[in-house]
């Protein structure tokens, strides 16, 4: 773990000091295939794991959880790249230090650890939404490895979520798929039924951009499933007290657009802008999933006015996901770019997603 520390420190410090630099290193799928390899390993070795690891205390764990709070505010209602190089150099020159005293008790210590893990999976968001694929890929593996110290299963499963968003998203659903499956194995015994909702909406993900309706609808009813076991976020683990059914209507809008049920996806995008009125990345990203659905239904002008609306919610926020979302939209626009209401978005959309291919 001394060598996880050191990377994590490294990386940190090379991130804030060097960040035009690190941002052309490349994301590669294959790179998390050890990593996964090393976490199922850890789960068939570590039978005292615990299941639903407590969270709160006092000291420096009370510190970490506040500050952990904090940053999740920030991002969410400003976006990653934003709080970014907060997160980064707390984790880095604050909570890394912490973690290699020798006299500290092992409970606080797994409890400091897991944090540390929240810490760095957060940077791996925050790098995503400055559109750092490479180091995002490189926080979330430092985070699995700091999970595996804490021994909490649900976080592990909400990290591996996260590597499976992210190949997704970047091209690579089949590896979205494995990365999915292997968190679904992690959280199956964790108590957590919100966490492998999460988990069965990134596996639906996945399927979808691969064509496959089969798997991509059944893992949908999964996911509803676990939404229906859970008891509330008061029996949940901290870690997965966000989601709820908005977050999954917000997920399965995306498969349905993928899968081109654009009835599907118009109804779910719509209840997940309604819901996430103060939460502007997700409401830009729910906007421009409507605007596709509006566009899969030759429904133009419609399109058109959603997605210009969600450019405008990007003003004040700096994530790469929202433009991702964006830019998907505006290349599904290609045969319609001779309407003066498609060249009049392309214009106003310019500042923020660049020029169009």
């Amino acid at each position: 773990m001394g060598e996880t520390l050191h990377t994590l420190a490294e990386l940190g410090s090379t991130d804030i000091s060097r960040r035009s630099l690190l941002g052309a290193v490349p994301y590669v799928a294959t790179a998390l295939m050890d990593p996964q390899r090393q976490w199922l390993l850890w789960l068939l070795e570590d039978d005292q794991a615990p299941r639903l690891t407590v969270v709160a205390g006092s000291g420096p764990i009370e510190q970490v959880q506040a500050m952990i709070g904090m940053f999740d505010e920030i991002d969410n209602r400003f976006g990653g790249g934003v709080v970014r190089a907060s997160v980064v150099n707390y984790l880095s020159a604050e909570l890394a230090p912490k973690l290699q005293q020798r006299n500290m008790p092992a409970h606080q210590r797994r409890l400091l650890y897991t944090s540390a893990a929240k810490l760095a999976a957060m940077a791996g968001w925050c790098s995503y939404d400055s559109a750092d694929y490479g180091l995002a890929e490189r926080y979330m593996i430092q985070a699995l490895r700091l999970c595996a110290e804490g021994g909490d299963r649900v976080l592990g499963g909400q990290i591996l979520a996260g590597m499976s968003h992210l190949a997704t998203s970047l091209g690579n659903p089949a590896e979205g798929v494995s990365l999915a499956r292997v968190g679904i194995a992690t959280a199956k015994s964790a108590g957590s039924p919100l966490g492998l909702m999460r988990l069965h909406a990134m596996a639906a993900r996945g399927y979808a951009v691969l064509g496959d309706s089969r798997r991509a609808t059944a893992s949908l009813l999964e996911a509803g499933k676990d939404l229906e076991a859970s008891h509330g976020p008061a029996e949940e683990s901290p870690w997965v007290r966000f989601l709820d059914h908005h977050y999954l209507e917000a997920e399965a809008a995306l498969v349905h657009r993928d899968l081109g049920e654009a009835g599907q996806a118009e109804r779910l995008a719509l209840a997940s802008v309604e819901a996430n009125g103060d939460r502007r990345r997700r409401q830009a990203i729910s906007r421009s999933v409507l605007a596709t659905a509006f566009l899969q239904q030759n429904r133009l002008d419609e399109a058109v006015n959603t997605a210009s609306n969600a450019v405008d919610l990007l003003a004040g926020v700096h994530s790469e996901r929202s433009v991702q979302a964006l830019r998907d939209f505006r290349t599904r626009l290609a045969p319609h770019r001779g309407e003066a209401v498609v060249r009049d978005f392309e214009r106003k959309a310019r500042l923020i997603l660049g020029t169009a291919a």
